[in-house]
């Protein structure tokens, strides 16, 4: 079971489906984002037929903006800083 649920099937909208782009767009996060929370088990795919894979955007929109949460206030706290060199 995903921490961000789809509602059932019958009470979808399609304007409220998008592609993984849109869902990125949505979330404020980047396409690779939205593959690794599927593969966590944070989202899930709306599998309607055989067609290309769709999204809920609302439960997307959750799903970034709880993760909002863990961002730094500062966007300098969320560089690497200096990397250190294999010897």
């Amino acid at each position: 079971m995903p921490d961000f649920p789809n509602p059932e099937l019958r009470a979808l909208y399609q304007k409220d489906l998008g592609d993984i782009w849109e869902a990125a767009r949505t979330a404020g996060v980047r396409p690779g984002t939205i593959r690794v929370w599927e593969s966590r088990g944070k989202i899930e795919r709306v599998r309607i037929g055989d067609g290309q894979p769709l999204y809920h955007l609302p439960t997307v929109k959750a799903a970034g903006d709880a993760g909002a949460k863990h961002r730094h206030a500062d966007p300098a706290g969320n560089s690497r800083g200096r990397r250190a060199r294999a010897a």
